[in-house]
């Protein structure tokens, strides 16, 4: 654990270090764009925070290459170099689209692309689903899936990039979360080593959205833009498919070294990666249906995230952030509980969790439509002033 904690400080720190430097060399050299009509604020931000987090999630790379406790990871350097090649051109082309603003079709051909060196050249494949010892027969299935789960986790992702400190503070929560869920499951699964891809690529994300987190805090100094949004969806979807894919089917449905039940744990393989990214996936959807319902391309951008909506019910830009925040937590803290009661604490008994669960998404639910309820309730008054929002 001491090697992932290093790790995380590491990569935090760097990427702090170079979100600071990337935001002067940006003011310095005027490289930012101007403000579109669906942007929330009002003055040009760099948008290249995305290059820093890209150079500190490769330093942390680099420097887990050198140490013992990570050699396990650096048994198969081809899946290793493919994930840092797949990052590097994704990066690439999200720094060519904030500059630039590339047509859509040539972005979803390199997210595609993207995924496809790590599921062909990496190897890291959706080879099983953990359900009563399902199994991905095809190989070119599994290919599919894998290229399409990479793919829509990244664009969910992006999508809900448009407050300040929204997306770094959301997958901060995620990878959190799912970091400590795969150390546990690792270990409950009989390995003989506790490091592993999933764990590691989950700490590296952590690091590097805590290091850009106060550059990026309303008002933020810098944005991630495409490059960073794209390159935290395309590791978390990786790290996902590095543990909870290929788990054994026929293992995991064992009892555990100690005798206690994994029922559960073979169902929250599949939920829990789902939950952690709920609500950027919820809002890639509802774009992508409401654009196509309008006759319009799902990746044409308009004011209509759920972030936009938020706005609207009378939020701040923080406090809707921290409505995310809680979403992202409640949901992904309920799930994770769900494991750790009925496998450490009181094996079969899932109420504690789910009452927690409950609760929390009660308390969450009561705080997102608290302004609706308060603008009901207020006096009718002059018209508001018009705000212009991201």
């Amino acid at each position: 654990m001491r090697q992932y904690v290093f790790t995380i400080l590491l990569t935090a720190t760097i990427s702090l270090v170079l979100s600071w430097a990337v935001w002067r060399l940006s003011l310095r050299y005027r490289l930012y764009p101007g403000i579109r009509e669906r942007d929330v604020h009002k003055t040009p931000t760099p948008r290249l925070g995305g290059v820093a987090m890209y150079l500190a999630i490769l330093a942390a790379f680099a420097v887990s290459a050198a140490m013992p406790y990570f050699a396990i990871i650096w048994d198969d350097p081809v899946t290793m170099f493919s994930i840092i090649g797949a990052m590097t051109l994704i990066v690439l082309v999200g720094i060519a689209d904030d500059v630039w603003d590339l047509d859509w079709m040539i972005k979803l051909g390199a997210q595609f692309a993207a995924a496809g060196i790590i599921a062909w050249f990496g190897g890291l494949q959706i080879l099983s689903l953990p359900i009563g010892g399902m199994t991905v027969v095809s190989s070119w299935l599994s290919l599919t899936l894998t290229l399409f789960a990479i793919v829509v986790v990244m664009n969910a992702v992006n999508f809900i990039d448009g407050l300040d400190g929204l997306v770094a503070g959301v997958c901060l929560i995620a990878n959190g979360i799912f970091f400590v869920y795969s150390y546990l499951l690792v270990r409950d699964t009989g390995a003989s080593s506790y490091f592993n891809l999933a764990s590691f690529i989950a700490a590296v994300l952590i690091g590097a959205c805590l290091g850009f987190l106060p550059l990026n805090w309303s008002p933020a100094k810098l944005f991630m833009g495409d490059s960073g949004a794209l390159l935290l969806g395309l590791l978390m979807a990786t790290s996902a498919i590095a543990i909870t894919g290929q788990i054994d089917p026929a293992v995991i449905d064992q009892p555990d070294r100690l005798g206690r039940s994994q029922l559960l744990s073979a169902f929250v393989p599949i939920l829990l990666p789902i939950v952690i990214v709920l609500l950027p996936l919820l809002d890639f959807g509802l774009a992508v249906v409401r654009r196509m319902g309008a006759g319009k391309s799902p990746f044409s951008p308009d004011r209509k995230h759920l972030h936009h909506r938020m706005l609207d019910m009378g939020h701040t830009d923080r406090g809707a952030v921290l409505v995310f925040y809680a979403w992202t937590a409640v949901v992904g803290f309920s799930m994770l509980l769900l494991y750790v009661f009925s496998v450490y604490i009181t094996p079969g008994d899932y109420w504690p969790a789910v009452v927690f669960g409950g609760i929390g998404i009660l308390a969450c639910l009561a705080v997102t439509l608290l302004p609706t309820v308060r603008r009901r309730r207020a006096p009718v008054a002059s018209a508001p002033s018009l705000e212009t929002h991201r």
